[in-house]
């Protein structure tokens, strides 16, 4: 998919709402389509990270390994959600797994692109550095809401 197909659909995306068109542009450089079949992993534990999959379509798992037991979920994601954070610092390894439960349809950003972008634009940089922020932010909001467990009924 070329910068142009691909620049209507990040300015599409919620995470990507209300930056300038400019902006688009640098990223739309370094993005690509990717879909999953159900079942595939979009990520692994320990493999490289080095995409920013912005989710269009689909529900996304994210699984903690644990040798010889199950994996543990603990988060689910869907469209309109950011998944893979762990590119933006050393040593830029995936700590855990991400499994796609139905198809999604993504668009993924390089990151080594994206840095280089934040880095010649400082003004891109800050605008993405927000927005990351502000999913960090509604995650950790949300595991403190599962952690204190508010839904469970007391006896």
């Amino acid at each position: 998919m070329k910068a142009e197909e691909v620049l209507p659909i990040l300015g599409a995306h919620p995470f990507l709402d209300g930056l300038p068109a400019a902006h688009l542009a640098c990223l739309a450089e370094g993005a690509f389509a990717r879909s999953f079949p159900e079942g595939a992993f979009l990520l692994r534990e320990g493999g490289e990270a080095d995409t920013l999959y912005l989710l269009a379509q689909g529900r996304v798992t994210l699984e903690i390994h644990r040798p010889g037991r199950a994996p543990v979920q603990v988060e689910s994601l869907a469209g309109g959600d950011i998944l893979g954070l762990h590119w933006l610092f050393p040593p830029r390894r995936w700590v855990l797994d991400a499994r796609a439960v139905t198809p999604v349809r993504s668009i993924g950003l390089d990151a080594a692109h994206l840095r280089a972008c934040s880095d010649a634009d400082p003004a891109l940089g800050y605008a993405v550095s927000l927005r990351l922020l502000r999913q960090l932010y509604a995650r950790l909001e949300r595991v403190r809401l599962q952690r204190l467990d508010v839904y469970r009924a007391e006896p």
